[in-house]
C-alpha cells in the first residue's frame, strides 16, 4: 500500500494537495451523479407507474364507449405531455425494455390489462408535417388538449381515416432534432390500436457527452486554483528551508520575514528566536575564550622574562621554546574561536588570480582559468588556501593545484606527492589540535588548528573540504564551494 501511495502521490506538497483536491472533487461529482440517478430513476418509475395506470384507464373507457363517441373520449382523456391516437396499425411494430421506465410501464400494463397485446418502446416517429407545427400545438403543450382537426399518419397511407396524432417537438428541440419519445401501442379486441405518445422522452442516457464537459471544466478550474493557492501557502516552507540552510552556514545570516498566515508567522518567529540564541551562545563562547587567551598572555610574558635569568643555557632555551609554543597555541585558539573569516563581509573578487599568486608564493603548480570571479571573504579565503598549500609543501612535495568551475560550483584540488594520511585519520585531522604524529610534530610546527579553521571558513560559504589519498601516492585535498 505504501509503495502504491509513493507511486501515486507526487513528491511535492503542492502536487499531493492538488491530487487530494481533485480526487475529492471527482468523488463528490460521482456521488452526486449516483444520487441524482437514483432520485431520477425513482421519479421515472413513479411517473411510469402513474402513466401506465392512466393508459389502462383510457383503454377500458375507450372499449366501453360507442365507436361514434370515441373521438371525443380521446380528446377528453389526453393530458399535457401525452398524445392519444386510434388507428388500425400500431405506431411501433415491436417493444423493448431498454429503459427502466418502459419496463415499469410494461409490467403495470400487464397487471392491469391481462391478455392484451401491447408494444412499449422508445418510438421513432416520422417528422411532423409543417402544417401541424404551429402555435396550436405549443398551446396544447402548455394548456392541455383542445379540439383540433383530425389528421392521419403520413407514414401509414393504407390506414383508413380515424383519430390520429403527431406529437409536437419537445420544448427546446426544433424540427429534425426530435428525440425518440416513449410509445405505447395497445391492441383492442375489435382490431384497432390505441397509440400513446409522450411529448418528451422521460429518460436519456445519464453519462452523455454534455455531462463530461462541465466535469472536465470544473476539474481544470479546481486544479489551476489549487496549484496557485497551495504554492502560495507552501512558499513560507521553502523560505524556512532556505533560512535553515543559511543558518547552518552562518549564524549571522539574515532572519526570516514575519509574514504570511498566523501559523507561518509563529514558526518564523520561533526560528528567528532560535537563531538569536545561537548567535548569543557563539558570541559568549568567543568572548570567554578571548578573555582566557588574553589573560594567559600576561603570565606567559612574565615567564619569558624570568627565563632570561636562568643560568643554564640549555634549560633557558627549552623553557623559551615551550613558552613560544604555548603563546602560538593561544593565538591559534583565539583565532579559531573568533573565526573572523566567517563574519567577514563578502564581495566579488578574482579568485583565480588570488589562487595563482598563492601558488607562486608556495612554489606550487597551477592549472585552471586565468580569471574566475567569486563572492566570498577575501582574507578568509587567502588564509584557508595558504594553509592548505603550506601543509602540502611541508608534508609532501611536487604540489599541484587544479581550479575548475561548473554549474555555479567552484572546485579546487590541492595535490602533493607525499606519504598521504592513513584512512582512519581522514576525519580526525579536522578536529581542533589534532595532529598526525607520524608526520606532524612540534619540531615541524603547527598546532592542529589549520584544517579546522579552513573547513570552518569553507562551510560558512556553503562548501566543504574532503581528503583522499591518491593512487599514485600523496594526498588530494578537494575544496568545493558555490561561486
Amino acid at each position: 500500500m505504501k509503495a502504491f501511495l509513493r507511486w501515486f502521490l507526487p513528491d511535492t506538497l503542492v502536487g499531493r494537495t492538488v491530487v487530494v483536491l481533485l480526487v475529492g472533487l471527482l468523488l463528490s461529482q460521482v456521488a452526486g451523479v449516483i444520487l441524482y440517478s437514483m432520485s431520477r430513476m425513482e421519479l421515472v418509475n413513479r411517473l411510469s407507474s402513474e402513466g401506465a395506470e392512466h393508459i389502462a384507464g383510457v383503454v377500458k373507457v375507450f372499449e366501453a364507449t360507442p365507436e361514434a363517441d370515441r373521438h371525443r373520449i380521446i380528446r377528453a382523456m389526453e393530458r399535457p405531455g401525452l398524445r392519444i391516437g386510434w388507428d388500425r396499425n400500431p405506431l411501433i411494430a415491436t417493444g423493448d425494455g431498454e429503459y427502466s421506465g418502459l419496463s415499469v410501464i410494461q409490467d403495470e400494463l400487464n397487471k392491469r390489462l391481462p391478455g392484451y397485446e401491447m408494444h412499449v418502446s422508445m418510438g421513432r416517429l416520422p417528422p411532423m408535417p409543417p402544417s401541424d407545427m404551429d402555435g396550436r400545438l405549443d398551446h396544447r403543450m402548455a394548456h392541455g388538449p383542445e379540439p383540433l382537426p383530425d389528421f392521419h399518419f403520413d407514414h401509414q397511407p393504407s390506414s383508413p381515416p380515424g383519430e390520429g396524432f403527431e406529437s409536437p417537438p419537445a420544448p427546446g428541440i426544433g424540427p429534425g432534432r426530435r428525440p425518440h419519445p416513449p410509445v405505447v401501442a395497445v391492441h383492442l379486441p375489435d382490431g384497432g390500436w390505441l397509440n400513446f405518445v409522450a411529448d418528451v422522452p422521460f429518460e436519456e442516457p445519464l453519462l452523455r457527452p454534455r455531462f463530461f464537459g462541465p466535469l472536465t471544466g470544473g476539474l481544470l478550474v479546481v486544479m489551476v486554483l489549487s496549484v496557485l493557492a497551495v504554492r502560495r501557502a507552501a512558499k513560507p516552507l521553502a523560505l524556512l528551508a532556505a533560512a535553515a540552510q543559511r543558518l547552518g552556514r552562518d549564524v549571522n545570516a539574515p532572519q526570516m520575514p514575519l509574514s504570511g498566515p498566523r501559523e507561518v508567522r509563529a514558526a518564523a518567529l520561533a526560528f528567528n528566536e532560535m537563531q538569536t540564541r545561537l548567535r548569543r551562545f557563539v558570541e559568549d563562547r568567543t568572548q570567554m575564550v578571548a578573555a582566557i587567551s588574553h589573560d594567559l598572555r600576561t603570565p606567559i610574558t612574565r615567564l619569558k622574562l624570568r627565563a632570561e635569568f636562568v643560568d643554564d643555557d640549555e634549560q633557558r632555551v627549552k623553557m623559551l621554546s615551550d613558552l613560544d609554543e604555548m603563546e602560538a597555541m593561544i593565538s591559534s585558539t583565539l583565532a579559531f574561536a573568533r573565526d573572523d573569516a566567517t563574519r567577514e563581509k563578502r564581495r566579488p573578487f578574482d579568485f583565480a588570480l588570488t589562487l595563482a599568486e598563492l601558488c607562486v608564493e608556495f612554489d606550487a603548480g597551477y592549472e585552471g582559468p586565468e580569471s574566475l570571479t567569486v563572492t566570498a571573504g577575501l582574507s578568509g579565503f587567502k588564509r584557508t588556501f595558504a594553509n592548505l598549500l603550506d601543509n602540502a609543501r611541508k608534508y609532501g612535495c611536487d604540489v599541484q593545484v587544479v581550479l575548475a568551475s561548473d554549474a555555479g560550483m567552484v572546485t579546487v584540488r590541492v595535490m602533493d606527492a607525499g606519504p598521504g594520511i592513513p584512512e582512519a585519520e581522514m576525519d580526525r585531522v579536522f578536529a581542533p589540535f589534532y595532529r598526525v604524529e607520524s608526520s606532524r610534530n612540534r619540531d615541524t610546527g603547527g598546532t592542529g588548528l589549520g584544517l579546522s579553521v579552513a573547513r570552518s571558513v569553507i562551510r560558512a560559504h556553503g562548501g566543504d573540504i574532503t581528503l583522499a589519498n591518491r593512487p599514485e601516492g600523496g594526498l588530494c585535498v578537494t575544496v568545493v564551494f558555490p561561486a
